[in-house]
């Protein structure tokens, strides 16, 4: 499958779910950073979609058996306004259904399965419409079960969140749509995907301080 295909893929599927009653909330820019194109072995940036029946709220309790491998990652979100212009900036955990079906991992299957996103935890309202994070300098940890397993810096490269939304716009632009207003935009992140298991508290921090969490619990233990 061509990377063109993966995208026609992808976004067929999206309209079957718009049809079916869901929404679209915005988009994934992944596969930014040296983590995630070591852990691949791929180079992006990649596009995926998300949607609002699978954003959660802060510390959500997630039922790991309604996921397939389920595994997440720290990383910075943007709100856009008109004309694609930046109006927020926060963190968020997102979540995944880390599986591939080949023998190798293709940037082709990575996209037709919508970039393995399975959702996101937001932070609280407040965090929101807040832009303080889009000019200051920070550095975004990842805890689970209390113990960090990776800091990096917010942006995933030295241009910032504009980079990954200017690419997102073209991306979309090929394949005729276009960024809404008030889109959540996945900026990408520098950190690696964590797998998850049952009893797992996972937290994302901006500077020490716990912005945005989420409890993994199985079916059985809700």
């Amino acid at each position: 499958m061509t990377v063109a295909a993966a995208y026609h893929l992808q976004d067929a599927v999206t309209r079957l779910r718009v049809k079916a009653g869901e929404s679209v909330i915005g988009y994934k820019v992944g596969c930014t950073g040296p983590g995630t194109k070591a852990q691949f072995g791929m180079n992006g940036p990649i596009r995926g979609t998300l949607f609002d029946g699978e954003a959660r709220r802060n510390n959500a309790v997630i039922n790991s058996n309604k996921f397939c491998q389920l595994a997440i990652e720290g990383e910075m979100a943007v709100k856009v306004g008109e004309d694609g212009q930046i109006e927020a900036a926060f963190p968020v955990i997102e979540l995944h259904n880390f599986i591939f079906r080949a023998k190798q991992k293709t940037l082709a299957e990575l996209i037709a399965n919508n970039g393995i996103n399975a959702g996101i935890i937001m932070p609280e309202v407040s965090w929101q419409s807040s832009i303080k994070y889009l000019y200051e300098s920070a550095q975004l940890s990842l805890l689970i079960n209390g113990l960090v397993v990776g800091t990096t810096g917010l942006w995933p490269n030295d241009d910032g969140p504009e980079a990954s939304v200017a690419w997102l716009k073209n991306n979309l632009d090929d394949c005729c749509i276009e960024l809404e207003p008030g889109s959540i935009v996945l900026a990408g992140t520098a950190l690696e995907l964590y797998p998850v298991k049952n009893g797992d508290e996972v937290t994302v921090h901006i500077d020490e301080k716990p912005l945005v969490s989420c409890t993994i619990k199985s079916s059985g233990a809700l």
